[in-house]
Parts: structure tokens; sequence; C-alpha cells
């Protein structure tokens, strides 16, 4: 399935599939994979495969899907968080089975997908994802959405990363240079990469840097969401490389602008 660098370097989100209905031997890798996904907030999200032909489900960014996914979570502290973390390792995991996503939280019939999904009061759904094999050509639609959000490019790491103070960028060594490059990369609503990660005193600090907009009682904050996928690349990159990543909430109190809010810390053992 190759390493975890090649799977996040090549992914692309996907929004033009070739109609062709997943295999039943890749719906159950996915059901099986679904049972076992964590994340370290110890948040539970529920996820439910959805065939969109049954339930009458369409988006009009997409062309050619067959099958959706909707993740459910609890609303309470952290929880849009524990979802970007958990929904991430599943995208990931399709990637490596061929199977091309998307994360979509607003170009939808919500109260399709919220009725489809059996959402329950005190519940949230912050995305949705078709899962698909991709088409081999993009529809003309996303390729234009994708030129018009720069999805092909990335905020440069030392607007990103930094070294016991905001602003101060991070010069890291080699083996850490590759993970922040993965964290780099990691998708976010409209190509906003909202995350921003301080180095300090060995342990590595992650922030939400805030846009108007993100935020609503449907789909919690979004970019909390992006923060948690963010978060997610860190740590499978720590883990691949065999070592133990802690992910603890402790603030360690560092002065942030004022449209910036801390969001958890990782020690790596």
């Amino acid at each position: 399935m190759g390493n975890l660098y090649d799977t996040i370097m090549g992914r692309k989100s996907v929004r033009t599939f070739d109609s062709t209905p997943l295999s039943q031997k890749h719906i159950k890798d996915l059901e099986e994979y679904i049972k076992d996904i964590r994340n370290p907030f110890d948040i539970p999200v529920e996820f439910v495969l959805l065939d969109a032909k049954k339930h009458g489900l369409t988006s009009p960014v997409l062309t050619g899907e067959n099958l959706y996914v909707a993740g459910k979570v609890a609303k309470k502290p952290y929880a849009d968080v524990a979802f970007g973390y958990s929904f991430e390792k599943l995208v990931l995991y399709a990637w490596r089975l061929g199977i091309g996503t998307v994360l979509i939280g607003g170009t939808m019939k919500r109260d399709a997908f919220e009725t489809a999904a059996s959402l329950k009061d005190g519940e949230m759904m912050p995305c949705i994802s078709p899962l698909g094999y991709p088409a081999k050509k993009r529809s003309i639609k996303e390729t234009m959405m994708r030129k018009g959000i720069n999805a092909d490019s990335r905020i440069l790491g030392d607007k990103l990363f930094f070294k016991e103070s905001w602003g101060k960028p991070l010069t890291p060594d080699d083996d850490m240079a590759q993970v922040l490059e993965m964290v780099r990369w990691a998708p976010s609503a409209v190509n906003k990469q909202p995350w921003r990660i301080i180095s300090a005193d060995g342990v590595y600090h992650f922030y939400e840097k805030k846009d108007k907009g993100f935020i609503n009682e449907a789909t919690g904050d979004i970019q909390k969401v992006d923060v948690g996928i963010a978060l997610c690349h860190f740590v499978m990159s720590i883990e691949e490389k065999g070592k133990k990543a802690v992910v603890k909430v402790s603030d360690p109190k560092i002065d942030i602008p004022i449209d910036a809010e801390y969001i958890a810390s990782v020690e790596i053992l």
C-alpha cells in the first residue's frame, strides 16, 4: 500500500468519479477499518455508509458518485477536532485502496444526508464524503474549483511552524522536516490551512488560526475539523517512525494573536 508519506503527498481530493460501484471487497474492507478508528480525545465518531441512489443523495460539486460516508459525533468540547482526526484516518485508508474522497460540509442538501444518516438530537455531522474510484479525467467543474482554491499549493512552512513563540520560524531537523511537510499538505476547507504549530521545550503545540464563516450549529467549527486532520497527519507520521506521540490538552500559555486558539499539544517519546 506504500508508506504514509507517499499516501499523503500523492492523495488528491476527488470530485469526479467513474460511476463504477465500489467492489464488495472494498466495502467490507472499509466497514472493518471503520470499526477500529480511534482518536486521541476518546470521543467516538460514528461512520455510516450511504447508498446515493437509495437515499436520493447528491452534491452539485460531484459527478459519478454512488456511495457516501457520513460521520456523526456527539456535541461536546473537542468533538470537531476528534471528528477531523478520525475522518482523516478513513480518508487515508481509502486512498491506499484506490478510493477517492473529498470532505463536504456545505455543498449538499444537508437535511437529506442527516435523515439518511439517522442523525440524533445532541449529535452533529460536520462533513460527509463520497467514496468511489476516481475518473481518469477531472470534470471541467472540478478543474475550475481546484484552480479557485489553489488546491495544488500550500502555505510555506515558515508561516505555519514556529519555534518557542508565535511568528518565529521553526527550522526542523531532517526527521521532523518530513513530518511537518506531511502536516503542511493536509487538506482543509477551501484550502485555508488554519493550523499553526509552536515547538517549545520539545513539545509541539497546535493552534487554530481562525477565519470568519466556518462555525455554525450544524457543522461545529469546520476549522477545528481541519486542525484535527493536521494533528492526525502529525501523529500518524511520528508513529510510523516507531515513536510514540502523546496528545494532551495542556495550554502552555504562549502569547498568540487574538484570532488564534490553543487546541492540543503533542509530546514525542
